[in-house]
């Protein structure tokens, strides 16, 4: 395997992101992004990239004062147990430091994986009730899988609710 770097992600990298995605979508195991919306959150994406190819992504989002979302982690197939993964949830979470957030959450069926890097499961009170009433009104897909509605409850059937405080 050759070497890879993780960067922030530009524009031009988000049809390699959508690619990177499009086969964990259509096994429905991450929800589908229209170009548009990885447009506008391309700054929230890292992507990892080995010869100019990317290889793999991660996007951070910020739900609170204190709490982000790790979300949309993806890592090719022939990249899988190289590190890559770990590099992208290395990078998330300084960059969650940098904005300030104390607390990582995301939503997951590789539950391994994450508790191998400090998340753990959580049940259904993240946030106090005057803050689950300020994120209701986001209109923001991944806000509502994290706050567990029962509208997002088809997408998120098997998937684990994990949390993670940064030190």
């Amino acid at each position: 395997m050759s070497e890879y770097i993780v960067r922030p992600a530009r524009s031009a990298d988000v049809i390699g992101i959508r690619n990177l995605l499009q086969p964990m979508v259509e096994q429905r195991i991450l929800l589908g992004k229209d170009l548009a919306v990885l447009y506008g959150a391309v700054q929230e994406f890292v992507v990892a990239e080995s010869d100019g190819v990317l290889i793999g992504c991660g996007a951070l989002h910020v739900f609170w004062e204190d709490l982000g979302e790790v979300r949309t982690l993806m890592v090719n197939d022939e990249w899988l147990h190289h590190g890559v993964g770990r590099a992208i949830v290395d990078r998330l979470e300084d960059n969650a430091r940098t904005l300030g957030l104390s607390r990582l959450f995301c939503l997951t069926f590789e539950v391994e994986f994450f508790g191998r890097h400090g998340f753990t499961p959580i049940g259904e009170q993240v946030v106090d009730p005057d803050v689950y009433s300020q994120l209701l009104r986001s209109g923001d897909a991944g806000v509502e899988e994290f706050l567990d509605l029962a509208h997002v409850k088809p997408n998120t059937l098997g998937n684990t609710r994990m949390l993670k405080s940064l030190g």
